[in-house]
């Protein structure tokens, strides 16, 4: 018999948390891997990966909003909401690196990997033990409840599947007590950008369920398939174009697309530096100065986007665009050379935690 591992609204608190760091893990090596393609170069694979990161912005703001729903407090803004790359997520019994790096075919392996969640293979294996030598993992690929240090879902599906478990089984004991949130700090379609999927507000059991089956599919497709129950097709089949030069059409079945071809020149990338840091630039360098900028930059769009989550939807669109704006300080550092490394560029390094211990000193 499956035992609950949510059994309190702190715990819940504390996976939607983990899924709002999730949602936001994806957008630093995306934004990396597009923003590293020659503009005017690769239309195709620009908007490919554009269209998947706007709609990660979606699945950030699912979750918040069910955070919301059930009396928490969204917060980008804290020390640890963005990870150290290269992180660590799981693929059922191993392990595989998330890391920020230039448009390739590893890159574009790896975000099929991310979109890909397995589904263990029976109950007994939801959770397994984690590698304590595999390196820094994303929150949300290991049991985050207090009990079960040590341990990692078998998947990032896995995870989402605990939580929509821990929503029932707290439903079941509180009723509609659980969804005690402001229905005012609610994201709707009212407020999204564009892009595929519909904003679901959370309000009741029903609606956070939907979300969560919304953040799923748009990531694998619906029971399997190449699309989503709303005819958009997954994240995972988006990124396979690229790898298979052609685009998909209804009625297409995975791994084979037969729509036109989709062009991508694999050469026309900047050379950007895996996993670039601050410490990659010379002090008093025009690149670190650069990319301490971005980094001020990025903390000012986390903590817009706190406070869109904390009784402002309305300027959720604003947000999308501003997220979208961040291209040209990335690609300022992705054009220029880091002196005295040889081949490699600069490139943004998200060290937003590093902006703080400054000002702490």
């Amino acid at each position: 018999m499956a035992t609950h591992k949510i059994t309190t609204v702190d715990q819940l608190h504390t996976y939607l948390y983990a899924a709002m760091q999730l949602e936001h893990a994806t957008i630093p090596p995306y934004l990396t891997a597009l923003y590293s393609l020659h503009p005017s170069r690769n239309p195709d694979a620009s908007h490919v990966i554009r269209t998947v990161v706007v709609e990660e912005m979606l699945h950030l703001t699912l979750a918040a909003n069910i955070l919301n729903a059930v009396g928490g407090t969204p917060d980008l803004t804290a020390a640890d909401f963005i990870p150290t790359y290269p992180a660590c997520l799981p693929d059922g019994e191993t392990d595989f690196q998330v890391s920020r790096r230039a448009f390739s075919r590893d890159a574009v392996q790896t975000f099929l990997d991310i979109e890909r969640p397995a589904e263990a293979p029976h109950e007994d294996k939801r959770v397994v033990s984690r590698d304590p030598d595999s390196g820094p993992h994303l929150p949300a690929s290991y049991a985050v409840s207090y009990a079960m240090s040590g341990m990692r879902y078998w998947s990032i599906g896995e995870f989402y599947e605990e939580i929509r478990r821990g929503l029932v089984h707290l439903h079941q004991q509180m009723g509609d007590a659980l969804f005690c949130g402001d229905r005012e700090r609610q994201a709707g379609p009212e407020n999204y950008y564009s892009g595929g999927g519909d904003l679901t507000a959370v309000t009741d059991l029903a609606s956070a369920i939907e979300a969560i089956r919304l953040i799923s599919e748009q990531g694998e497709g619906l029971r399997g398939g190449i699309y989503d129950s709303a005819h958009e097709l997954s994240h995972e089949h988006r990124f396979e174009q690229l790898m298979l030069g052609r685009y998909y059409q209804p009625g297409d079945r995975a791994g084979n697309p037969t729509g036109p071809v989709l062009h991508v020149d694999w050469d026309a990338v900047y050379p950007v530096k895996t996993d670039v840091t601050i410490d990659d630039f010379p002090e008093g360098s025009e690149l670190r100065t650069a990319a301490i900028d971005f980094n001020q930059r990025y903390a000012e769009f986390l903590a817009f986007l706190t406070q869109t989550f904390n009784g402002a939807p309305q300027r959720l669109a604003d947000a999308v665009i501003e997220m979208l704006c961040l291209r040209d300080g990335m690609q300022q550092l992705m054009r220029n050379p880091i002196p005295g490394q040889e081949g490699v560029n600069g490139g943004p390094t998200f060290e937003v935690a590093r902006l703080r211990e400054k000002v702490a000193s």
